[in-house]
């Protein structure tokens, strides 16, 4: 370190003069030091700096130990690589998970935490399937009353902030962490839910949609926190994710932004957006890996779905509208500067206007029903309107 340097930019330094795999084995050995209740000086600080490596490339939670992903297992559905800050309502970042433990293990139920892992390791070798899930239900059930109890208060969240940073957090984890409570409390609900859903829905409409929305409302009379992880569910086993935004638009007789917004489960609509934004940087990672079949049918995908909810929703300058327009521009962005680089008697095949399904006669007769019926909709509200009027 020079006498320049601060400490942080010293361990930096020497961090990237290690080999990749000696920092795996470093941040192993580390970890497996905390969790023996082992203090390593200057611990927070290396573990934040490895782990950011590995939540960088997607690998964070292959350094969970067993115990710790059947504790973590009915988060799965909901765990998104989506930074802490971007993650909607019902997705929880993975990134967080690795400090959420530390702090679990280390500051709120260190104890408790220690007997787990001994019982588990013992139950694991032994292939006791049985024990394993108990053990693993007490334990959740253990973690929920404390993380009640240590998030209640503005205080406990603040503290909470501050220590799942200095374990590798980014500062938005504490949401994380509170989604996690959420999930963790409605886990059983949110299992029956799950159960009763069909394992592939082809079609999310007509009486399929009534008795969705049915069930959803059920389900938020028992705990209406639950309602944006059977949001999440509902999506995993649509043949077409963006039919989800059915549940918000079908509430009411307008496809204005601001009164779709209002609906119960207007949540679906963010989260196709997120699954479109998302998409964006899967044909990203086509376009530069050179496959162009994948690519176009990425790209056809995004289109087909930006043109299905535009005909259902007038977004206007609203923060949906806002997030869509950034989502297009981002295709198109890409789309010139990876393209470029393909030979030119191919760089015509994703600008064809056959990528785009709603340009066809299919298309465009969709396009013409939803405004034969919104002008429907709009004659019998003025109807309603003026007999209102003449009553009054």
């Amino acid at each position: 370190m020079t006498r320049n340097e601060t400490p942080v930019e010293g361990l930096r330094g020497y961090l990237r003069q290690l080999s990749p795999q000696t920092r795996s084995r470093l941040l192993a050995e580390v970890e497996r030091l905390r969790q023996s209740g082992e203090d390593v000086p200057g611990g927070d600080l290396l573990l934040g700096e490895l782990r950011a490596e590995f939540r960088q490339d997607g690998r964070a939670l292959e350094r969970l130990e067993q115990p710790v992903r059947h504790f973590f297992r009915p988060l799965e559905p909901y765990l998104t690589d989506r930074a802490s800050e971007r993650a909607n309502a019902g997705r929880i970042s993975r990134s967080s998970l690795l400090a959420i433990w530390d702090w679990i293990g280390r500051d709120l139920m260190a104890s408790l935490v220690r007997a787990y892992l001994s019982d588990m390791k013992k139950f694991i070798a032994t292939g006791s399937q049985h024990e394993i899930e108990l053990a693993v239900q007490v334990f959740q059930n253990k973690a929920v009353k404390y993380l009640e109890g240590a998030l209640r208060s503005a205080s406990g969240l603040e503290q909470a902030r501050t220590r799942l940073v200095a374990y590798g957090a980014p500062k938005a984890g504490v949401e994380d962490l509170t989604k996690m409570l959420r999930a963790l409390q409605a886990r059983e609900v949110l299992a029956q839910f799950a159960q009763a859903l069909p394992a592939r829905i082809d079609k999310l409409d007509g009486k399929r949609l009534d008795k969705m929305r049915a069930a959803l409302d059920a389900l938020a009379a028992k705990n209406r926190e639950a309602v944006p992880f059977a949001l999440i569910l509902v999506g995993q086993r649509l043949a077409a994710p963006w039919q989800l935004v059915r549940l918000a638009t079908k509430a009411v007789e307008t496809k204005d932004a601001s009164a779709i917004a209002a609906t119960p489960y207007a949540l679906a609509v963010g989260i196709v957006l997120d699954l479109l934004e998302d998409q964006t940087e899967v044909l990203y990672a086509a376009l530069k890996d050179g496959h162009l079949p994948r690519a176009k049918e990425i790209l056809t995908g995004i289109y087909d779905v930006e043109h299905q909810i535009g005909v259902r929703i007038d977004f206007g300058d609203s923060d949906w509208g806002r997030q869509l327009d950034t989502i297009m521009a981002r295709v198109e962005r890409y789309l010139n500067t990876e393209t470029t680089t393909l030979p030119s008697g191919l760089r015509h095949v994703l600008g064809s206007s056959s990528l785009k399904s709603h340009l066809s006669l299919a298309g465009q007769l969709t396009w013409f029903k939803y405004k034969c019926r919104d002008a429907l909709t709009g004659s019998m509200a003025y109807g309603r309107n003026l007999i209102s009027g003449f009553r009054g």
